[in-house]
């Protein structure tokens, strides 16, 4: 028998992603025109454990659709991923009265809310991470934003490096995953994208394009990698070493978290956040609001959790074809 939801908390967590407010915003005043209360807890788990809340009313989210980062702030809990740590966040629930929660983030705060699920409180994951890494989603919050960022950056950089005549090994987010450095390459016209899921030689697929590239007339040269890919500094000296061009890097950082939303990710946060509240006053706890093929759905946040993603190797290969 579900539990009828009369008040819900609401929280993101880990990494920080550009229409995570749109996302608040969507999910609270959702709620309260369905007559539930809202609580904003402040730095994800690590606030739930810390009873850092606050009741929320539709005023509460005004003048935040357009803001970067996340009004509630974020924060990772080492205390959190134990079984002591779960129960206490659970008791928190319990005191102040939270049937449900909103969990805005990604694997790691869906893992978190599956945790608090299996110990009572039922909650709903929201995908908010620039990495586009959520498997059961196509889609994640902050992904079109933190790519805009970093091509507007890179087409700034263009600007010098072509009047140097120099080569420019640009460096963005992605640990384990490819998919911001390979829209980031696709959109930027790149040179060569290394991403973590391919395999590279330097030689062949670097130092060959540049010297194939530069005989056809070409003098300036980008090469956008993923963070996971190694030491970008090593990459740029490799380059000079065999080619004799002179050879910078750029690392873009966190810059590319910051921002104002794009419209994509408003309205994206923006379903997302919604559907989330209708999953929780249904008694639909357990889930992952996702897009895929095209449309918002949710799925269990077992199987969620257990889906693989893959990065679009046909995208690779054809970026290659026409980046020369």
């Amino acid at each position: 028998m579900s539990v009828e939801i009369k008040t819900i908390g609401i929280l993101t967590s880990g990494g920080d992603a550009p229409g995570m407010n749109a996302a608040v915003r969507a999910a609270a005043r959702t709620a309260i025109y369905k007559g539930m209360r809202v609580f904003g807890i402040r730095r994800g788990y690590a606030g739930l454990l810390a009873n850092d809340m606050f009741e929320m009313n539709i005023r509460s989210v005004s003048e935040i659709l357009h803001r970067g980062g996340t009004v509630l702030y974020t924060a990772r809990s080492h205390e959190f991923n134990s079984r002591e740590g779960v129960q206490k966040a659970k008791e928190v629930c319990v005191r102040n009265g939270i049937d449900g929660l909103v969990c805005i983030g990604g694997d790691g705060t869906f893992r978190g809310a599956r945790d608090l699920c299996n110990s009572g409180i039922p909650c709903v994951g929201v995908p908010g991470t620039i990495d586009n890494d959520i498997a059961c989603s196509d889609y994640t919050i902050g992904f079109d934003t933190a790519v805009n960022t970093a091509v507007e950056m890179i087409d700034k950089l263009r600007d010098t490096i072509q009047s140097h005549a120099r080569c420019s090994v640009v460096e963005v987010m992605g640990h384990e995953a490819g998919y911001m450095a390979q829209a980031i390459g696709v959109a930027s016209g790149a040179l060569m994208t290394l991403v973590p899921e391919v395999k590279y030689d330097l030689d062949r697929d670097v130092v060959e394009r540049i010297l194939y590239t530069q005989r056809s007339g070409k003098s300036h040269f980008i090469i956008v990698m993923a963070e996971g890919c190694g030491s970008s500094q090593d990459v740029a000296d490799f380059i000079s070493t065999r080619t004799g061009i002179e050879t910078r890097v750029t690392v873009l950082g966190h810059v590319q978290r910051g921002g104002i939303p794009t419209v994509r990710d408003r309205v994206m946060a923006t379903e997302m956040g919604a559907r989330a509240v209708e999953l929780l006053e249904k008694g639909n706890g357990a889930r992952v609001v996702a897009y895929k093929h095209g449309e918002i759905m949710d799925f269990d946040i077992d199987e969620a959790l257990s889906m693989k993603k893959s990065l679009d190797l046909s995208v690779f290969e054809m970026t290659k074809m026409i980046s020369l």
